[in-house]
């Protein structure tokens, strides 16, 4: 496999992460209006905004994504990261790709000298668990959810 290269996203790289991102949903099965997929895209270029985007490069080719946002929280003076999205595409899947991206969050969240860097995973994603069980702690709490608009 050549060599992966994780890279902040710059307003060039808007045609390669689409793809990525549109896979993303369909595996989580569902849609977002574009009005939020351009949102999502614009915020990720702000310097001004918390939010963040890298990209696995194989070559000239984006081959997986994570999106973070930086926030505030009552258990620590420092931030928190949360790792919002991952996607590997398939085709590289198993060969160190999702790691290589965690890896980044951690590096990226050290340097924004947050406290913590915490993601969510559906609970029949058993390949990513197997993954984060090796890279993170797994805390026991469920989520709740009431969407309000």
């Amino acid at each position: 496999m050549t060599q992966i290269q994780i890279k902040p996203a710059t307003a060039a790289d808007r045609e390669q992460w689409l793809p990525l991102w549109q896979a993303y949903l369909r595996f989580y099965k569902t849609e977002l209006s574009d009005e939020i997929t351009q949102s999502s895209w614009t915020r990720f270029l702000d310097p001004a905004e918390p939010t963040s985007l890298a990209l696995a490069w194989q070559g000239d080719k984006a081959v997986g994504m994570v999106q973070c946002v930086y926030h505030r929280t009552n258990w620590s003076i420092k931030n928190a990261c949360y790792l919002q999205d991952l996607f590997v595409s398939p085709e590289v899947r198993g060969k160190g790709v999702g790691r290589q991206l965690i890896e980044h969050v951690y590096a990226v969240a050290r340097d924004k000298d947050c406290a913590k860097v915490y993601w969510m995973t559906q609970e029949t994603n058993a390949t990513a668990i197997q993954l984060y069980e090796r890279i993170a702690e797994r805390p026991g709490f469920i989520q709740f959810r009431k969407t309000l608009s």
